[in-house]
């Protein structure tokens, strides 16, 4: 891979990495971070990785960036997440369709809304799923299948309650 074709790269995939990320971390800074380390990774391998398959390599390297972020923030508690709570049920307002996807994104586990924001907002095929996360077709199926399913629940259960 020649530097014009790692800029290049940069320009078509960071954004797409991003949206991913922060789709799947819900922090815009953290977000950066992941789109940051993952290009970072690419730089230090760019003599390694053919041109053709950047893509893949970004979205895997930034999904296992994600997946160590989640392990190390499990340990943790944001206190602006606990803030944005208050601010909200003191604010008494209807949720948008956005915080209602999110909030139902962040019910899931952390490997079915990888594989649903994959598959839903990146439009990768099963194969790229598979091929990006390390499982197998049958995994991705499923794991998409009972993702939506859960989604589905949950939106339900909302228009109840709204």
């Amino acid at each position: 891979m020649t530097v014009s074709e790692y800029n290049t790269a940069v320009d078509v995939h960071a954004d797409g990495i991003y949206r991913f990320a922060l789709k799947h971390l819900r922090d815009e800074d953290v977000a950066k971070d992941v789109v940051q380390e993952s290009f970072a990774r690419l730089w230090m391998k760019v003599e390694e990785v053919d041109a053709s398959k950047v893509k893949s390599y970004l979205f895997t390297t930034a999904h296992h960036i994600m997946v160590d972020e989640v392990r190390k923030g499990g340990r943790s508690t944001r206190m602006e997440e606990h803030h944005e709570d208050l601010q909200y049920t003191s604010q008494g307002g209807q949720p948008d369709l956005k915080e209602i996807l999110d909030a139902a994104l962040a019910t899931l586990p952390d490997v079915q809304r990888s594989v649903v924001l994959l598959r839903d907002l990146e439009g990768y095929t099963y194969e790229e799923i598979a091929e990006l996360t390390g499982l197998n077709l049958t995994q991705v199926k499923v794991y998409i299948y009972r993702g939506r399913t859960a989604l589905k629940e949950y939106i339900g259960k909302l228009d109840v309650v709204v």
